[in-house]
């Protein structure tokens, strides 16, 4: 009994040490605050994880400096994979209420970050920055353009807002995706809408009691979620006059759905 005792002591006393020589010898990661990352020159882009080529990288530095002493907001971009500068960016880069940093990280579902001073929240509100990071950074994104556009055209789509009066709510442009919830959605209402208005009593063509009652309901789809996230962000036509047709197309065809059962129905 006492040897078996001795043979698990001696086991447990070789797997402490194991693990301490282990911990003892192993780097430390840094990843929290590692300035020795950070160059030498000065620079408004650090591309640790290499998403941007040469040439990318080169035109944005110059950019994000032109647009700086433009308009007086810093722009800074940093990728990271499996290190990171961390906090070290901010005394870096002199970051304040004025800045925004984009932080590029391949190891998330969504490769975008941003850390905003408060002074942008009076032009690019909290909404702008949330619907920035799911449009460009999200990964059918990326795997469609890759993560350079991903990083670019966030900064163009940042810098185009600053320039604007009043700057942004939203983020400007309508992709197709998008536009394809709204059309479903503006369907979708007018389906709502249709089957509410179907006759209810002999000699009733219309029921607009029904109709306004449900008002809410399908007004909500169609204006709020079908027509507004399209106005809000084009000013382009074309898929409010899409939206607005699918919208009548869907009443039409559910008030008239119950005729064409009558109808086949007496026929029979």
């Amino acid at each position: 009994m006492q040897q078996i005792w001795s043979h698990k002591l001696f086991r447990f006393i070789a797997v402490f040490c194991l693990l301490l020589s282990t911990w003892a010898i192993a780097p430390v990661a840094g990843a929290y605050n590692n300035p020795e990352l950070l160059p030498e020159v000065q620079t408004p882009i650090i591309d640790l994880a290499e998403l941007l080529t040469d040439v990318q990288e080169d035109l944005l530095a110059e950019d994000l400096k032109q647009f700086e002493s433009q308009t007086g907001w810093k722009l800074r971009v940093l990728t990271q994979f499996d290190r990171t500068p961390g906090r070290a960016v901010k005394e870096y880069w002199g970051l304040d209420e004025h800045s925004v940093l984009l932080v590029a990280d391949q190891r998330g579902g969504n490769i975008l970050n941003f850390s905003v001073g408060r002074d942008l929240y009076d032009l690019l509100t909290r909404t702008f920055w949330v619907e920035l990071q799911t449009r460009y950074g999200n990964q059918y994104f990326v795997r469609d353009n890759g993560e350079d556009q991903s990083i670019l055209q966030s900064i163009e789509t940042i810098q185009t807002c600053l320039l604007k009066d009043g700057g942004c709510r939203v983020v400007p442009g309508l992709p197709r995706e998008q536009w394809i919830l709204t059309l479903i959605t503006s369907a979708l209402g007018g389906v709502i809408c249709g089957i509410a208005a179907i006759p209810r009593k002999p000699g009733q063509i219309v029921a607009w009691q029904w109709a306004l009652i449900f008002s809410p309901l399908w007004g909500i789809l169609f204006i709020a979620f079908g027509l507004g996230p399209v106005i809000s962000r084009t000013s382009d036509w074309v898929p409010v006059i899409r939206n607005v047709s699918a919208f009548l197309i869907a009443v039409f065809a559910a008030y008239l759905t119950p005729a064409f059962n009558h109808s086949s129905t007496s026929e029979t």
